[in-house]
């Protein structure tokens, strides 16, 4: 799975354990992300922290969708394996759309998307690829898209922070766990009646 073992779930700090157990208990496995990065408590808990801020905020006019396109194309732009499928399984999932993540991951531009969300990727992208040469002009093609200076600013924050998860789960050789691939391509079985 990675280059780095990943300790056992019972030699974790119990704070980090209990997190784990209750995304187990909602997603059914665990994301080899979690036990990964628990090798390092401190890092973990920071890096968890910040992923918590970003992508569970209630405020803004971001959707859990928008946020999980930002992730699943810029992470395909940095060629990111982990982040792409298992992100991009979110994605499917929030967007009720099983070829969302697909296309964004392959071309955004070409993707069933709206006009608003194309012009967010067109921002991401910008962010994870030229943020040294973003000027005004970016900021002034998303307002007429109804995102305000704070959304920019979280378009901009995911990018970055995905940036780093990419480059760690790249250099560690993550691997996704099997069960991202088929999430929200199928519909769930209905439990018999």
């Amino acid at each position: 799975m990675t280059r780095y073992p990943a300790p056992e779930l019972k030699d974790v700090p119990e704070d980090i354990r209990a997190r784990i157990l209750e995304v187990q208990e909602k997603a059914g496995f665990v994301p080899n992300v979690f036990l990964a990065l628990a090798r390092r408590p401190a890092e973990w808990r920071a890096f968890f922290a910040y992923h918590d801020a970003l992508m569970l905020k209630e405020e803004g006019s971001l959707t859990k969708g928008d946020r999980e396109m930002i992730v699943t194309t810029t992470s395909a732009a940095n060629q990111c394996l982990y982040c792409v499928v298992a992100h991009g399984a979110i994605l499917r999932i929030y967007e009720k759309k099983p070829l969302v993540a697909d296309q964004v991951a392959v071309n955004y531009r070409k993707a069933d998307i709206t006009p608003r969300q194309r012009a967010m990727l067109d921002f991401a992208m910008k962010v994870c690829l030229h943020s040294s040469e973003i000027a005004d002009a970016d900021f002034e093609a998303l307002y007429p898209h109804g995102f305000t200076d704070e959304d920019i600013w979280d378009i901009a924050a995911i990018t970055a922070f995905f940036g780093l998860s990419n480059r760690m789960a790249s250099f560690s050789n993550m691997q996704p766990n099997p069960e991202f691939y088929l999430m929200g391509r199928v519909p769930k079985a209905k439990p018999a009646a």
